[in-house]
């Protein structure tokens, strides 16, 4: 009986090349710069950032470089009971729970943040008991997040959001409270889309572009006036 030919071994293709084609955006060869904002639904200076700001982000690309999360708090108590006492009253706990059950259905900021925008949009023109409007406005659904707060989900997630916050070191002195790749930017929080840049190990999105240069005029770029302190007494 003719003896059979030696079976050929296939040739591995190498394994570095293969990783390298499955991670070909920027956004992959260099992590997100983490991005937190501290915040609170009423205040009028945390309103203004998100609206004329913070939104900024994702119409310039600085989003594809960021990992940005919303913390609905700021300067709230809580009392030993579990009771939450908000800044600006119970219409801000209210919205501060109904935009945390936002972020949670919706966790990509491309999603919620629309939401977000709208609902300090309001505030800022102090018509924020239109804000199921935004709903519609957004095109997200209504009744998840409604189910949410009714069933008290809301709550335990600003109760999250309070631990986190008074958990932070050094301690929130004001909101909107902005912190950048684990450094808090304090006064100079204005200043914020610089921090990411310089944080960012990848290709610069051109937005980007002169950025870095903002960092050296701390002093000039301070917003230290335009904030609600945490000292100030709750109403």
């Amino acid at each position: 009986m003719a003896s059979r030919p030696p079976l050929r071994r296939r040739r591995r293709l190498p394994l570095v090349p293969l990783l390298v084609l499955l991670c070909l955006s920027p956004a992959c060869a260099a992590g997100r710069v983490p991005v937190s904002v501290y915040y609170e639904a009423l205040c009028p200076f945390c309103s203004a950032f998100v609206v004329n700001d913070l939104s900024r982000v994702f119409r310039d690309g600085i989003s594809s470089i960021a990992e940005l999360r919303l913390v609905p708090f700021g300067n709230g108590r809580v009392s030993a009971d579990g009771t939450v006492t908000c800044q600006h009253g119970e219409d801000e706990c209210q919205l501060n729970a109904i935009e945390a059950c936002v972020i949670r259905i919706w966790p990509d900021a491309e999603q919620h943040f629309p939401f977000i925008q709208c609902v300090e949009h309001l505030a800022l023109t102090r018509k924020w008991d239109a804000w199921q409007s935004c709903f519609h406005e957004t095109g997200l659904a209504y009744q998840p997040a409604i189910d949410c707060y009714i069933s008290g989900y809301g709550r335990q997630l600003v109760l999250q959001y309070a631990a986190e916050t008074n958990a932070l070191q050094p301690p929130h002195r004001f909101v909107p409270w902005v912190v950048v790749n684990g450094k808090p930017l304090g006064d100079d929080y204005m200043n914020f889309e610089a921090y990411i840049c310089s944080a960012y190990d990848g290709n610069l999105p051109k937005a980007c572009k002169g950025k870095h240069l903002a960092i050296a005029q701390e002093t000039k770029a301070s917003r230290g006036d335009k904030v609600c302190p945490a000292s100030k007494t709750i109403s």
